[in-house]
């Protein structure tokens, strides 16, 4: 993308001033493994000092398939030598990366929201950039560590190369044409709420990702998280609960397909998030945009974009762990974000039942079998009192739920004394003036 042909010749200014940037990076699953990969192979001005992950043998996996042999170490005396030696280090303790002072941006890429809400938040604490490739926890708390960031001098953004932050390169593109964008869209090739765990199985072993994590994508919670990001990066707001969401021949040109959103309507306001299913190419992103000037429309029917007056541009590829390590170097260099919050939240993501559910059951997580996400704007879900995705794990019901019914804080028990719940209130209070989960009931997750 465009960010690329600036940094190149940053990074090899930088490499050759001050040495590379130095960044550590907490997680290592399937996209963390590409992450380290790329940087080994590709970006000789990033060093990835450090890995932290739960289990040890996963950071080793990664270093290994760099080509790298790392040290383990468990104090922060060990992990400033190895850095001093230019050994990768790696480690059970994530905080240890964020209190070295060698280390200038975290990569979080765990995937969670809990552990990586509390790993961001001392990051931040600690004075480091972060760059979360982890639109849950972006979604769920990000505006708040968006401002704790920016308080500090900081960078809090989502990733280069996944969906949300290639979507912000091309508005950002479009924007700089001159062309006021509308909406901004998400390429699906299948969408299904029902979906769960074992229909995803077979998929998730055959690109070896975790059954749960495929789950998310094909039912919807995914798509809905991404786009909330875009929404809180861009001001941008949802049509409707859940999306419009159309479903087209699979293979419809998206400037077809989209034609499907009825955009025409969302012009002269801030716009919209929103997808579309079965378009090409896939999966891909798009933005829609207008421009009033005459002769500016005569020169982009010129260039084959149409009449008007909505204008489809799209980028056919989101290439994650191949871009992702671009986004330290704009936080470190240019103190410039993917994507960040611009401030209050825009649109949020709520968990609705993916099945009928009884009173006395504990939610399982995202991408499981009980809950899908559905993006809805921020006042409502603020007003309404509506439940969060990102907090639904781990609480229990308080009523029998129908399939497809929306949950809500008046729904459930949450678990005691979760981080995420008090980063939650201090958000909502923060942008919204009071806690929607106020006066609710908690219980002991050991009961």
């Amino acid at each position: 993308m465009t960010a690329m042909i600036i940094l190149d010749t940053a990074l090899e200014k930088r490499r050759a001033e001050k040495g590379p940037i130095r960044i550590a990076m907490i997680g290592a699953g399937f996209m963390g493994r590409g992450i380290a990969l790329q940087i080994a192979t590709a970006m000789p001005g990033l060093q990835l000092c450090a890995i932290a992950t739960r289990r040890l043998d996963a950071a080793r996996r990664a270093y290994e398939e760099a080509g790298q042999e790392p040290r383990a170490v468990s104090s922060l005396q060990e992990l400033r030598a190895a850095i001093d030696a230019n050994t990768p280090a790696i480690t059970e303790d994530w905080r240890l990366l964020c209190e070295a002072p060698e280390i200038e941006c975290i990569i979080e890429v765990t995937g969670s929201i809990d552990y990586a809400a509390e790993a961001i938040s001392y990051a931040i604490e600690q004075g480091k950039h972060v760059v979360a490739m982890n639109p849950e926890i972006d979604g769920t708390l990000g505006p708040l560590f968006g401002r704790r960031a920016a308080e500090k001098g900081l960078v809090f953004t989502d990733a280069d190369g996944d969906q949300p932050g290639v979507t912000m390169n091309l508005f950002r593109f479009v924007r700089g044409l001159g062309v006021t964008p509308v909406v901004c869209g998400n390429i699906k090739g299948l969408h299904d709420p029902y979906r769960n765990p074992t229909t995803q199985k077979a998929f998730a072993e055959r690109w070896g990702q975790k059954p749960h994590m495929v789950t998310s994508f094909a039912d919807g919670t995914k798509v809905s998280f991404e786009q909330a990001v875009i929404a809180n990066g861009t001001g941008m707001r949802v049509a409707k609960r859940g999306m419009i969401g159309p479903t087209v021949e699979t293979g419809t040109p998206i400037d077809v397909a989209a034609q499907k959103l009825e955009a025409e309507r969302f012009i002269g306001t801030p716009g919209i998030v929103d997808y579309v299913t079965g378009a090409a190419p896939g999966p891909g992103v798009f933005v829609l945009g207008t421009i009033e000037h005459p002769q500016q429309r005569h020169y982009l029917e010129l260039y084959k974009l149409g009449k008007g007056p909505l204008y489809c541009f799209y980028t056919p590829y989101h290439l994650c762990h191949f871009e992702a390590p671009n986004t330290a170097a704009r936080a470190v260099l240019f103190g410039d974000a993917a994507l960040r919050p611009l401030g209050a939240p825009c649109v949020d993501v709520i968990a609705a039942a993916k099945t009928d559910l009884r009173a006395g059951a504990t939610l399982d997580d995202l991408g499981h079998y009980m809950t899908y996400g559905l993006a809805e704007n921020a006042d409502v879900v603020h007003r309404e009192r509506l439940l969060p995705i990102g907090l639904a794990a781990g609480c229990v019901l308080k009523r029998d739920i129908k399939k497809d019914e929306v949950l809500s804080y008046d729904d459930v028990i949450l678990p005691k004394d979760r981080l995420i719940d008090r980063l939650r209130a201090e958000q909502d209070r923060l942008f919204f003036g009071s806690y929607a989960g106020d006066t609710l009931p908690v219980r002991d997750v050991a009961e």
